[in-house]
């Protein structure tokens, strides 16, 4: 049976369960924030946040080192959708459904100065179907990566840049860097082997355990298999039989979540406030989807990597966002954004609780 998880007020005094050691506070909630997204850290260590459904860009400030936030205010608005954000030598990028956009930033700067400037040329990012999310990111040598996820659940008529990741040269254009990929939700960059990883959102309508989600190594001239594979060389039932050349060139991701269960952001840890053993390690949020016959997802897992690589599955981090209810859970947040915060605290934002929780590691 698959039943809608039920979306409830979130109880009062809830705090997330996170590895002994470790503690949770509340670093920004409602009315100061929307449905908190996604989020950027200025130099400064200012907190940089997009939001769902308004066009502004909010910055967060710590006034008194206390680990909440004293100001909110509105940075720059005009954007169509905006996700994704990089700092990247004295600007702030902003990726919306129309265009990458940068603005000039020096640090403390709560106000932008000007009006965007548009990077990328036209046409615009594909405004229009499924999967909205424009992430971007820069490498340690200054290329600047664009994700666009397919216009479709699952179809094989999207033409790139659909379901790709792409590069962005210098005067604004782009070509396609990896392909294949339904839905990349995030990227991050590997601060030591500088490695391109991202989150991937795969396809529906292969029942409650097909496909898995996954985060996966992009290299140049990557093939994720969709729409003709998933997993690998899995084909899928409707459009494989249509490119088996697709499917046997298709590459199989390094870390497979449980299908559905919807990996959206993912952060490095490259600080020392946490115990030396999680530097270099992911932390991957799971929004969690459905309907499915059992909540997948809410939750933030961390991947354990051992020089540059995987060392296989994952582990709960911070979990609780959900109670198993009769017929169907009660569900009273969903992680989404994650950011490492110049202190070396971990930020997670909440689009459902209207939170940006705190995560810190109480040294003995």
């Amino acid at each position: 049976m698959e039943l809608d998880p039920q979306f409830v007020p979130r109880p009062e005094g809830f705090l997330p369960t996170v590895p002994a050691g470790f503690s949770v506070s509340i670093f920004a909630a409602a009315p100061e924030l929307g449905r908190a997204r996604w989020m950027a850290v200025a130099p400064n260590g200012d907190i940089f946040l997009t939001e769902i459904g308004s066009d502004r860009i909010a910055v967060l400030r710590d006034l008194d080192g206390d680990g909440k936030a004293d100001m909110a205010t509105t940075f720059v608005k005009g954007f169509l959708q905006p996700h994704g954000m990089a700092f990247h030598n004295g600007f702030l990028y902003v990726a919306d459904l129309r265009a990458i956009w940068r603005l000039p930033y020096r640090d403390g700067d709560t106000a932008a100065a000007g009006k965007p400037e548009r990077v990328t040329t036209a046409p615009d990012l594909r405004p229009i179907g499924w999967h909205y999310t424009r992430e971007i990111a820069f490498d340690s040598k200054g290329a600047l990566y664009l994700t666009i996820g397919a216009r479709k659940d699952l179809e094989d008529d999207d033409p790139p840049p659909d379901a790709t990741v792409q590069l962005v040269a210098g005067d604004g254009s782009m070509s396609t860097f990896a392909s294949g990929l339904r839905n990349v939700v995030g990227l991050a960059v590997q601060p030591r082997a500088g490695g391109l990883w991202g989150t991937v959102n795969e396809r529906d309508m292969l029942g409650a355990r097909l496909p898995p989600d996954f985060l996966a190594h992009i290299g140049q001239g990557d093939f994720f298999g969709w729409p003709y594979a998933y997993a690998g060389r899995h084909p899928d039932p409707t459009f494989g039989p249509k490119r088996p050349d697709l499917v046997a060139k298709s590459k199989t991701p390094e870390v497979l979540f449980e299908a559905h269960s919807a990996p959206l952001g993912v952060v490095f840890y490259d600080k020392e406030q946490f115990p030396a053993e999680y530097r270099g390690d992911a932390l991957v949020t799971l929004h969690g989807s459905g309907p499915y016959d059992k909540p997948d997802g809410y939750k933030v897992v961390r991947v354990r990597f051992n020089k540059g690589k995987p060392t296989g599955g994952y582990e709960d981090f911070m979990t609780g966002f959900f109670a198993r209810g009769n017929p169907v859970p009660k569900v009273w947040g969903t992680p989404a954004g994650i950011a490492v915060a110049k202190d070396g605290s971990l930020l997670v934002s909440d689009d459902k609780a209207r939170v940006i929780w705190r995560v810190r590691y109480k040294k003995k």
